[in-house]
Protein backbone atom coordinates (compact mmCIF):
# COMPACT_ATOMS: atom_id res chain seq x y z
CA UNK A 1 0.00 0.00 0.00
CA UNK A 2 2.75 2.37 0.77
CA UNK A 3 4.42 1.54 -2.24
CA UNK A 4 1.57 2.69 -4.35
CA UNK A 5 1.27 5.60 -2.78
CA UNK A 6 5.06 6.02 -3.04
CA UNK A 7 4.54 5.50 -7.06
CA UNK A 8 1.16 7.69 -7.38
CA UNK A 9 3.09 10.62 -5.52
CA UNK A 10 5.92 10.41 -7.60
CA UNK A 11 4.06 10.39 -11.01
CA UNK A 12 2.52 13.35 -9.01
CA UNK A 13 5.34 15.18 -8.80
CA UNK A 14 7.04 14.04 -12.50
CA UNK A 15 3.47 15.27 -14.39
CA UNK A 16 3.63 18.76 -12.20
CA UNK A 17 7.39 19.45 -13.00
CA UNK A 18 6.60 18.43 -16.81
CA UNK A 19 3.75 21.06 -16.94
CA UNK A 20 6.08 23.71 -15.13
CA UNK A 21 8.53 23.05 -18.00
CA UNK A 22 6.29 23.14 -20.48
CA UNK A 23 4.75 25.72 -19.25
CA UNK A 24 8.56 27.91 -19.26
CA UNK A 25 9.17 26.56 -22.61
CA UNK A 26 6.04 28.14 -23.81
CA UNK A 27 6.57 31.16 -22.15
CA UNK A 28 10.25 31.83 -23.38
CA UNK A 29 9.56 30.25 -26.44
CA UNK A 30 10.65 33.57 -28.73
CA UNK A 31 13.86 33.96 -26.60
CA UNK A 32 15.09 30.20 -26.94
CA UNK A 33 14.34 30.11 -30.36
CA UNK A 34 17.95 29.76 -33.07
CA UNK A 35 17.74 30.79 -36.42
CA UNK A 36 19.88 29.43 -38.81
CA UNK A 37 22.76 30.69 -40.32
CA UNK A 38 23.25 32.28 -36.72
CA UNK A 39 21.06 34.99 -37.56
CA UNK A 40 20.52 36.98 -33.95
CA UNK A 41 18.11 40.04 -32.99
CA UNK A 42 18.70 42.50 -29.85
CA UNK A 43 14.85 42.21 -29.31
CA UNK A 44 12.16 39.35 -29.59
CA UNK A 45 8.43 39.37 -28.77
CA UNK A 46 5.72 36.89 -28.39
CA UNK A 47 2.70 37.95 -29.98
CA UNK A 48 -1.29 37.21 -28.36
CA UNK A 49 -2.84 35.63 -30.54
CA UNK A 50 -2.34 32.78 -33.78
CA UNK A 51 1.55 31.42 -32.20
CA UNK A 52 2.89 34.89 -33.41
CA UNK A 53 6.81 35.90 -32.52
CA UNK A 54 8.61 38.84 -33.88
CA UNK A 55 11.95 39.68 -33.52
CA UNK A 56 13.95 42.71 -34.40
CA UNK A 57 17.26 44.70 -34.38
CA UNK A 58 16.90 48.89 -34.36
CA UNK A 59 19.12 50.53 -35.88
CA UNK A 60 18.19 54.04 -34.57
CA UNK A 61 20.95 56.12 -36.90
CA UNK A 62 19.80 54.38 -39.95
CA UNK A 63 16.27 54.55 -38.79
CA UNK A 64 16.03 50.60 -40.10
CA UNK A 65 14.70 47.09 -37.94
CA UNK A 66 15.69 44.15 -39.49
CA UNK A 67 13.31 41.93 -38.66
CA UNK A 68 12.03 38.15 -38.67
CA UNK A 69 7.93 37.23 -37.72
CA UNK A 70 7.46 33.47 -37.20
CA UNK A 71 4.74 31.90 -37.16
CA UNK A 72 4.18 28.16 -35.82
CA UNK A 73 1.73 25.45 -35.93
CA UNK A 74 0.74 26.21 -39.66
CA UNK A 75 0.45 24.04 -42.39
CA UNK A 76 3.01 25.74 -44.86
CA UNK A 77 1.41 23.38 -47.69
CA UNK A 78 -2.36 25.17 -47.35
CA UNK A 79 -1.55 28.17 -44.76
CA UNK A 80 -0.14 31.87 -45.23
CA UNK A 81 1.17 34.37 -42.98
CA UNK A 82 1.79 38.14 -43.10
CA UNK A 83 2.66 40.58 -40.51
CA UNK A 84 2.40 44.48 -41.35
CA UNK A 85 2.65 48.13 -40.25
CA UNK A 86 0.14 50.14 -40.37
CA UNK A 87 0.73 53.72 -40.25
CA UNK A 88 -2.63 55.24 -40.43
CA UNK A 89 -5.20 53.38 -38.21
CA UNK A 90 -4.82 50.15 -36.19
CA UNK A 91 -6.97 47.61 -38.56
CA UNK A 92 -6.23 45.68 -41.54
CA UNK A 93 -7.17 48.51 -43.60
CA UNK A 94 -3.86 50.48 -45.26
CA UNK A 95 -1.69 47.94 -43.44
CA UNK A 96 2.00 47.40 -45.67
CA UNK A 97 2.14 43.60 -45.23
CA UNK A 98 4.96 41.27 -45.87
CA UNK A 99 3.07 38.10 -46.65
CA UNK A 100 4.72 34.61 -47.17
CA UNK A 101 3.91 30.81 -47.64
CA UNK A 102 4.65 27.81 -49.86
CA UNK A 103 4.03 28.08 -52.88
CA UNK A 104 3.43 25.22 -55.92
CA UNK A 105 6.57 24.53 -56.56
CA UNK A 106 7.55 23.80 -52.81
CA UNK A 107 9.37 27.12 -52.84
CA UNK A 108 9.28 29.75 -49.82
CA UNK A 109 7.99 32.76 -51.63
CA UNK A 110 7.62 36.34 -49.88
CA UNK A 111 6.28 39.45 -50.86
CA UNK A 112 5.06 43.15 -49.69
CA UNK A 113 1.57 43.92 -50.13
CA UNK A 114 -0.18 47.08 -49.18
CA UNK A 115 -4.06 46.33 -47.94
CA UNK A 116 -6.08 48.73 -49.81
CA UNK A 117 -9.29 47.56 -48.91
CA UNK A 118 -11.29 44.93 -46.45
CA UNK A 119 -11.51 42.51 -49.73
CA UNK A 120 -8.49 39.94 -49.85
CA UNK A 121 -8.18 40.29 -53.29
CA UNK A 122 -6.10 43.53 -51.89
CA UNK A 123 -3.17 41.07 -51.06
CA UNK A 124 -1.50 41.05 -53.69
CA UNK A 125 2.02 41.83 -54.67
CA UNK A 126 2.73 46.29 -54.33
CA UNK A 127 5.25 48.22 -52.99
CA UNK A 128 4.82 49.58 -49.48
CA UNK A 129 4.54 53.08 -47.90
CA UNK A 130 8.13 52.41 -46.75
CA UNK A 131 11.57 50.82 -47.87
CA UNK A 132 11.76 47.23 -47.55
CA UNK A 133 14.76 45.24 -48.28
CA UNK A 134 16.11 42.26 -48.64
CA UNK A 135 12.82 39.97 -47.89
CA UNK A 136 12.68 36.71 -47.98
CA UNK A 137 11.14 33.48 -46.10
CA UNK A 138 12.11 30.01 -44.97
CA UNK A 139 9.66 26.92 -43.88
CA UNK A 140 10.90 24.15 -41.74
CA UNK A 141 8.24 22.13 -40.69
CA UNK A 142 4.98 23.51 -39.04
CA UNK A 143 6.03 26.98 -39.38
CA UNK A 144 6.97 29.97 -41.67
CA UNK A 145 9.64 32.53 -41.04
CA UNK A 146 9.46 35.43 -42.90
CA UNK A 147 13.01 37.98 -42.88
CA UNK A 148 13.33 41.56 -44.54
CA UNK A 149 14.79 45.18 -43.51
CA UNK A 150 12.46 47.82 -42.96
CA UNK A 151 12.42 51.28 -42.50
CA UNK A 152 9.59 52.04 -40.62
CA UNK A 153 7.86 55.20 -40.66
CA UNK A 154 8.40 55.94 -37.41
CA UNK A 155 9.69 54.46 -33.92
CA UNK A 156 6.18 53.57 -32.64
CA UNK A 157 3.31 51.92 -34.82
CA UNK A 158 1.02 49.97 -35.46
CA UNK A 159 1.23 46.39 -36.29
CA UNK A 160 -0.87 43.36 -37.43
CA UNK A 161 -0.20 39.87 -38.53
CA UNK A 162 -2.66 37.27 -39.81
CA UNK A 163 -2.83 33.65 -40.78
CA UNK A 164 -5.23 32.15 -43.15
CA UNK A 165 -5.83 29.33 -45.92
CA UNK A 166 -4.52 28.86 -49.41
CA UNK A 167 -6.68 29.16 -52.10
CA UNK A 168 -5.87 28.02 -55.73
CA UNK A 169 -2.30 28.53 -54.63
CA UNK A 170 -2.50 31.97 -53.32
CA UNK A 171 -4.34 33.73 -50.10
CA UNK A 172 -7.79 33.10 -49.38
CA UNK A 173 -9.80 34.86 -46.90
CA UNK A 174 -8.66 34.51 -43.27
CA UNK A 175 -11.44 33.67 -40.54
CA UNK A 176 -12.66 36.66 -39.05
CA UNK A 177 -13.89 35.60 -35.71
CA UNK A 178 -11.53 34.07 -32.89
CA UNK A 179 -7.99 35.25 -32.18
CA UNK A 180 -7.92 36.28 -36.18
CA UNK A 181 -9.78 39.43 -35.20
CA UNK A 182 -7.52 40.15 -32.01
CA UNK A 183 -4.20 40.31 -34.18
CA UNK A 184 -3.30 43.51 -34.00
CA UNK A 185 -1.28 46.37 -31.85
CA UNK A 186 0.98 48.43 -31.37
CA UNK A 187 5.14 48.20 -31.61
CA UNK A 188 8.02 50.31 -30.48
CA UNK A 189 11.32 49.72 -32.14
CA UNK A 190 13.30 51.89 -29.60
CA UNK A 191 12.41 50.62 -26.26
CA UNK A 192 11.11 47.23 -27.59
CA UNK A 193 7.73 47.24 -26.05
CA UNK A 194 4.77 45.85 -27.47
CA UNK A 195 1.09 46.29 -27.08
CA UNK A 196 -2.50 44.80 -28.20
CA UNK A 197 -5.44 46.57 -29.84
CA UNK A 198 -6.93 43.39 -30.81
CA UNK A 199 -10.00 44.29 -28.59
CA UNK A 200 -10.52 47.62 -30.32
CA UNK A 201 -10.01 46.02 -33.92
CA UNK A 202 -12.51 43.55 -32.87
CA UNK A 203 -15.04 46.05 -31.85
CA UNK A 204 -14.34 48.24 -34.89
CA UNK A 205 -15.24 44.92 -37.47
CA UNK A 206 -18.36 44.36 -34.88
CA UNK A 207 -19.41 47.95 -35.99
CA UNK A 208 -18.92 47.52 -38.96
CA UNK A 209 -20.89 44.43 -39.47
CA UNK A 210 -24.13 46.24 -37.35
CA UNK A 211 -23.51 48.59 -39.93
CA UNK A 212 -24.11 46.18 -42.95
CA UNK A 213 -27.19 44.60 -41.14
CA UNK A 214 -28.92 47.83 -40.33
CA UNK A 215 -28.43 49.33 -43.80
CA UNK A 216 -29.72 45.85 -45.27
CA UNK A 217 -32.77 45.32 -43.41
CA UNK A 218 -33.58 48.83 -43.56
CA UNK A 219 -32.71 49.63 -47.22
CA UNK A 220 -32.57 46.41 -48.48
CA UNK A 221 -35.75 44.72 -47.12
CA UNK A 222 -38.46 47.12 -45.61
CA UNK A 223 -37.90 50.19 -48.10
CA UNK A 224 -38.83 47.05 -51.09
CA UNK A 225 -41.64 45.78 -48.77
CA UNK A 226 -43.25 49.09 -48.24
CA UNK A 227 -43.24 49.51 -51.71
CA UNK A 228 -44.85 46.34 -52.44
CA UNK A 229 -47.63 46.88 -49.79
CA UNK A 230 -48.50 50.30 -51.31
CA UNK A 231 -48.49 48.76 -55.05
CA UNK A 232 -50.27 45.48 -54.63
CA UNK A 233 -52.67 46.09 -51.15
CA UNK A 234 -54.46 48.91 -52.42
CA UNK A 235 -56.05 47.64 -55.32
CA UNK A 236 -58.09 45.53 -52.93
CA UNK A 237 -61.09 47.75 -51.65
CA UNK A 238 -61.18 45.86 -48.00
CA UNK A 239 -57.59 46.64 -47.72
CA UNK A 240 -58.06 50.39 -47.52
CA UNK A 241 -56.96 52.93 -45.84
CA UNK A 242 -55.22 50.04 -44.24
CA UNK A 243 -52.30 49.14 -46.66
CA UNK A 244 -51.74 52.83 -46.66
CA UNK A 245 -50.75 53.14 -43.10
CA UNK A 246 -48.78 49.61 -43.26
CA UNK A 247 -47.31 51.19 -46.42
CA UNK A 248 -46.00 54.16 -43.90
CA UNK A 249 -45.14 51.97 -41.04
CA UNK A 250 -42.80 50.31 -43.50
CA UNK A 251 -41.54 53.21 -44.61
CA UNK A 252 -40.87 55.21 -42.21
CA UNK A 253 -39.32 52.10 -39.92
CA UNK A 254 -36.78 51.50 -42.96
CA UNK A 255 -35.98 55.24 -42.69
CA UNK A 256 -35.07 55.49 -38.83
CA UNK A 257 -33.36 52.16 -39.32
CA UNK A 258 -31.68 52.81 -42.24
CA UNK A 259 -30.56 56.71 -40.66
CA UNK A 260 -29.18 54.76 -37.83
CA UNK A 261 -26.89 52.78 -40.25
CA UNK A 262 -25.72 56.19 -42.06
CA UNK A 263 -24.63 57.98 -39.09
CA UNK A 264 -22.65 54.41 -37.62
CA UNK A 265 -21.22 53.99 -41.59
CA UNK A 266 -20.07 57.99 -41.17
CA UNK A 267 -18.31 57.17 -37.83
CA UNK A 268 -16.48 54.00 -39.08
CA UNK A 269 -15.25 56.19 -41.89
CA UNK A 270 -13.81 58.87 -39.56
CA UNK A 271 -11.90 56.25 -37.36
CA UNK A 272 -10.80 55.12 -41.30
CA UNK A 273 -8.12 57.87 -41.97
CA UNK A 274 -6.96 57.79 -45.58
CA UNK A 275 -9.27 54.94 -46.36
CA UNK A 276 -12.64 55.84 -48.73
CA UNK A 277 -14.85 54.02 -50.50
CA UNK A 278 -16.07 56.70 -52.77
CA UNK A 279 -18.81 55.23 -54.21
CA UNK A 280 -20.52 53.56 -51.38
CA UNK A 281 -20.27 56.81 -49.60
CA UNK A 282 -21.73 58.71 -52.23
CA UNK A 283 -24.14 56.26 -52.84
CA UNK A 284 -24.98 56.29 -49.04
CA UNK A 285 -25.16 60.01 -49.39
CA UNK A 286 -27.64 60.52 -52.10
CA UNK A 287 -29.67 57.37 -50.41
CA UNK A 288 -30.17 59.43 -47.14
CA UNK A 289 -31.14 62.85 -48.54
CA UNK A 290 -33.80 61.13 -51.22
CA UNK A 291 -35.19 59.63 -48.21
CA UNK A 292 -35.32 62.42 -46.14
CA UNK A 293 -37.11 63.86 -48.94
CA UNK A 294 -39.91 61.46 -49.26
CA UNK A 295 -40.58 61.64 -45.40
CA UNK A 296 -40.69 65.40 -46.15
CA UNK A 297 -43.15 65.06 -49.16
CA UNK A 298 -45.54 62.89 -46.78
CA UNK A 299 -46.24 66.38 -45.69
CA UNK A 300 -47.56 68.03 -48.81
CA UNK A 301 -49.21 64.82 -50.17
CA UNK A 302 -52.03 66.74 -51.91
CA UNK A 303 -55.98 65.03 -51.96
CA UNK A 304 -56.63 62.37 -54.23
CA UNK A 305 -58.94 65.32 -56.30
CA UNK A 306 -56.48 67.73 -56.25
CA UNK A 307 -54.96 68.36 -59.51
CA UNK A 308 -51.71 68.51 -58.35
CA UNK A 309 -52.12 64.87 -57.34
CA UNK A 310 -50.88 63.27 -60.61
CA UNK A 311 -47.35 65.15 -60.41
CA UNK A 312 -46.70 64.06 -56.65
CA UNK A 313 -47.44 60.17 -57.28
CA UNK A 314 -44.66 60.83 -60.53
CA UNK A 315 -42.60 62.18 -58.54
CA UNK A 316 -43.32 59.86 -55.18
CA UNK A 317 -42.78 56.77 -57.10
CA UNK A 318 -39.64 57.98 -59.15
CA UNK A 319 -37.47 58.39 -55.84
CA UNK A 320 -39.27 55.40 -54.29
CA UNK A 321 -38.13 53.15 -56.58
CA UNK A 322 -34.56 54.87 -57.12
CA UNK A 323 -34.24 54.78 -53.41
CA UNK A 324 -34.97 51.00 -53.86
CA UNK A 325 -31.97 50.66 -56.73
CA UNK A 326 -29.37 52.50 -55.23
CA UNK A 327 -30.30 51.06 -51.96
CA UNK A 328 -29.84 47.01 -53.29
CA UNK A 329 -26.75 48.54 -55.34
CA UNK A 330 -24.90 49.82 -52.49
CA UNK A 331 -25.73 46.96 -50.56
CA UNK A 332 -23.97 44.86 -52.82
CA UNK A 333 -20.98 47.41 -52.57
CA UNK A 334 -20.92 47.46 -48.75
CA UNK A 335 -20.75 43.17 -48.93
CA UNK A 336 -17.76 43.77 -51.54
CA UNK A 337 -16.20 45.91 -49.11
CA UNK A 338 -16.72 43.58 -46.59
CA UNK A 339 -16.03 40.32 -48.42
CA UNK A 340 -13.62 38.34 -45.99
CA UNK A 341 -16.45 36.03 -45.29
CA UNK A 342 -19.48 37.70 -46.61
CA UNK A 343 -20.19 35.18 -49.34
CA UNK A 344 -22.87 33.27 -47.43
CA UNK A 345 -24.91 36.57 -46.15
CA UNK A 346 -24.61 37.77 -49.93
CA UNK A 347 -26.60 34.97 -51.19
CA UNK A 348 -28.98 35.24 -48.22
CA UNK A 349 -29.65 38.12 -49.65
CA UNK A 350 -29.85 37.03 -53.12
CA UNK A 351 -32.56 34.88 -52.00
CA UNK A 352 -34.31 37.40 -50.40
CA UNK A 353 -34.72 39.27 -53.14
CA UNK A 354 -35.25 36.90 -55.24
CA UNK A 355 -37.92 35.75 -52.73
CA UNK A 356 -39.51 39.25 -52.87
CA UNK A 357 -39.32 39.32 -56.34
CA UNK A 358 -41.52 36.10 -56.91
CA UNK A 359 -43.99 37.76 -54.45
CA UNK A 360 -44.31 41.01 -56.52
CA UNK A 361 -44.97 38.75 -60.20
CA UNK A 362 -47.62 36.49 -57.98
CA UNK A 363 -49.44 39.55 -57.22
CA UNK A 364 -48.66 41.48 -60.33
CA UNK A 365 -50.63 39.03 -61.84
CA UNK A 366 -53.52 38.82 -59.20
CA UNK A 367 -53.90 42.51 -59.35
CA UNK A 368 -54.50 42.75 -63.05
CA UNK A 369 -56.65 40.18 -62.51
CA UNK A 370 -58.80 41.75 -60.34
CA UNK A 371 -58.83 45.35 -62.08
CA UNK A 372 -59.54 44.03 -65.90
CA UNK A 373 -62.08 41.71 -63.69
CA UNK A 374 -63.61 45.37 -62.59
CA UNK A 375 -63.30 47.08 -65.90
CA UNK A 376 -65.31 43.77 -67.40
CA UNK A 377 -67.87 44.01 -64.57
Amino acid sequence: MGRRIDMISSSLICFIITSLLSSTATAQSCRGFSFQNNRQYATCNDLPVLNSHLYWTYNATRGTADIAFRATGVSPGSNWVAWALNPTQSGMVGAQALVAYRNSSGTPYAYTSSVSGYTITTLTPSNLSFPVENISATVTGSEIIIFATIRPPRTTVNQVWQVGPLSGGTPGAHPVTGPNTRSAGTINFLSGQTTSTGNAAGSRQRRRNVHGVLNTVSWGLLMPLGAIIARYMRVFKSADPAWFYLHVTCQFSAYVVGVAGWGLGLKLGRESQGIVYHSHRNIGIALFCLATLQVFALLLRPKKEHKYRLYWNMYHHSIGYAVIILSIVNIFKGFDILSLDTKKWKRVYIGILIGLGAIAVVLEAITWGVVLKRKKG
